[in-house]
């Protein structure tokens, strides 16, 4: 019986035989499916990747105001789209390891001052042009300048030269860094024919897929690039499309009658019912992302260290773990790094405490209503931690008005804009990627406007260090600081939460971002 099923599986994996007449053949044998379906990826996987067809995801977080222009990545869709068609320097593996793409080998002197990137040979861009050592310094060059409004811009500006020669690109920093190769990960560093200084919005790198259809806010689509370096392990359906689904139920609606392959953000509360739908499996693994409320440190009446403080007590932690993360999460304590970063240390946990609360709120001098900006696209469940949180600071005295903003345009017109929000972050590789990025007085992401030279100078002098106790200890006062004197509200750390079709495979759990680390559509393939 085992053999016959195993044959029938290969015949599956080699497309000369249906899935549904495989699984209705293993039905009459009286093998449970789930027995069943176990065979069939050990199949799949044993053939390799099938290549065809078309794989389609339907995601949460595009606008009619994104752009293809990898500076200004700052939401899934975008981000998702770029690590299709684009090609990066250096790919950080689900391991944590650095994988080197663009760049064949990268060293640095002793101080890890200069660093050197030997640039990969045989490499074309979607234009038809080899991606040359002038391209890669011309990319770094542009997301150094601040007209470029990056979101890499925080630690970019680290660097205080960038010169190519012959095949070599070589990085002279200002302060020596022993992170720089994972800071080159960054999604925003995607290699652009001449740096994208010509066109940056073209749609043009070196990645497994050619830009066919660009439509911000509505949907988005791919061609396999037939020239792609490592044609033979991505790219593996002929076409990709993203579909923009901003709302939670059209999303899992699309998955759950077919006409989406993946999707992103599933809401936890409806967790347990996804993985009762026949052929739909939940991806879900913890990470360094998280959901948070900013505040700005530099606009009243935020500039106010006990109203901050006294609006981090009025958050119960607990009560928004439990109801909005339904336990796929773990509490956050208002630093945005958790155990997912080697270096991490554990302090002291902040709790809700209504009486604390009362009394830095009546020293703040503040009176009346505090308002608070949410929306859907936040993170899942933003607006019922928001009307948690609006409860749970009324016990304290504190009146928190609500104001729900549309999803469309919320991170062009509320996010880094407004004084007091809902947002999430990712996370990033490294701790000092995650503070240059959005703690640096400099950052462009500076969404708290937590602006302090004393921290500045916290972040360049353990970039600086190479003795890894110094450095954790290093880290663990500027996580004090952020902690009890910036404008993060970190009540949760998130699990990413993604869910795929009957015939999706090639799927690995990367804990960095969802979809794969945004690989998803680049790397996983249909079953024929």
């Amino acid at each position: 019986m085992s053999n016959e099923l195993e044959f029938l599986s290969r015949r599956v994996a080699a497309g000369k035989l249906s899935r549904r007449d495989f699984l209705g053949r293993a039905a009459a044998l009286g093998i449970a499916a789930p027995f069943a379906n176990s065979l069939l990826s050990s199949a799949a996987r044993a053939a390799g990747p099938v290549k065809g067809g078309t794989l389609k995801a339907g995601l949460v977080g595009g606008e009619s105001t994104n752009s293809l222009d990898p500076a200004l990545f700052m939401t899934q869709v975008p981000f998702a789209f770029g690590k299709c068609w684009g090609e990066m320097i250096v790919e950080l593996s689900p391991d944590g390891k650095l994988e080197n793409r663009i760049a064949e080998e990268i060293g640095s002197s002793k101080d890890a001052k200069v660093w050197t990137l030997k640039i990969r040979d045989g490499v074309e861009f979607h234009n038809g042009k080899k991606v040359t050592a002038e391209d890669v310094a011309a990319t770094l060059e542009r997301h150094s300048d601040e007209k470029s409004k990056s979101g890499a811009l925080g630690y970019m500006k680290g660097i205080e030269t960038i010169k190519a020669n012959g095949k070599e690109v070589v990085l002279t920093l200002k302060e020596a860094n022993a992170d720089l190769p994972y800071l080159l990960s960054d999604y925003h560093l995607i290699v652009q024919p001449n740096g994208g200084k010509d066109k940056a919005d073209a749609g043009i790198s070196a990645g497994p897929y050619k830009v066919t259809t660009n439509e911000p806010g509505v949907r988005h689509g791919g061609e396999r690039f037939a020239n792609y370096w490592q044609s033979d392990k991505m790219g593996h359906a002929d076409q990709i499309e993203i579909i923009v689904i901003n709302d939670a139920t059209a999303r899992t609606a699309a998955l759950q009658g077919g006409q989406v392959n993946m999707i992103n953000r599933v809401e936890p509360k409806i967790v347990d019912l996804i993985k009762r739908v026949p052929g739909v499996t939940i991806r879900n693994h913890a990470g360094p992302g998280h959901y948070v409320f900013i505040m700005h440190c530099n606009t009243a009446p935020f500039d106010n260290n006990d109203l901050r403080m006294a609006l981090k007590l009025a958050i119960d932690r607990e009560e928004m773990l439990t109801k909005v993360l339904r336990g796929y999460g773990s509490l956050g304590n208002d630093f945005p790094i958790n155990s997912a970063y080697p270096l991490f240390t554990e302090i002291e946990q902040r709790k809700y405490d209504p009486d604390k609360a009362k009394f830095h709120y009546k020293k703040s001098g503040h009176d009346g209503a505090v308002l608070l900006r949410t929306s859907d696209v936040a993170f899942p469940g933003a607006v019922d931690a928001s009307q948690l949180f609006q409860q749970s600071a009324a016990k304290a005295g504190i009146k928190i008005e609500l104001k729900r903003e549309p999803g469309d345009g919320y991170w062009n017109e509320v996010w880094n804009k407004q004084p007091f929000c809902a947002s999430y972050w990712g996370g990033r590789s490294t701790q000092d990627q995650m503070y240059s990025t959005a703690y640096l007085s400099t950052a462009d992401w500076n969404d708290t406007r937590f602006k302090r030279p004393d921290f500045d100078k916290m972040v360049l002098a353990a970039r600086a260090e190479l003795d890894e106790a110094k450095r954790k200890q290093m880290y663990h006062d500027m996580a004090v600081l952020v902690r009890d004197e910036g404008g993060l509200i970190l009540p949760m750390f998130n699990q990413f939460i993604d869910a795929t079709g009957a015939k999706v495979d090639g799927w690995v759990d990367d804990p960095h971002q969802e979809l794969m680390n945004g690989y998803a559509l680049a790397k996983c393939w249909l079953q024929a």
